[in-house]
């Protein structure tokens, strides 16, 4: 069926951003959306590829957002002065 579809100025911002996000077209997003919504399509499987993991079967459903850049190891370490512990940061008197 076709049809036309006036969107408010913001839907159609975030509309054209998740397109351009997902490197999908602007109709494919709104028929995953139509169809996520009335249930055609299980959530946890929208938009999801064969074999999807855990994770992006989670975003399909946009649940969670996806990873900016991938998990990276901090570059150093902090480490507390010899004369405190952890309990020291826990046990504070400026607590509210």
């Amino acid at each position: 069926m076709a049809m036309n579809l006036r969107l408010r100025p913001d839907a159609e911002q975030a509309l054209r951003a998740e397109a351009e996000r997902s490197g999908r077209s602007q109709q494919e997003v709104l028929r995953a959306a139509v169809d996520t919504y009335l249930g055609i399509v299980p959530v946890d499987r929208a938009d999801a590829p064969e074999g999807a993991g855990e994770l992006d079967r989670l975003v399909a459903a946009r649940m969670v957002r996806p990873p900016r850049s991938p998990y990276r190891r901090p570059a150093r370490r902090l480490t507390l002065p010899p004369d405190m512990t952890t309990a020291d940061l826990l046990d504070r008197d400026d607590r509210l």
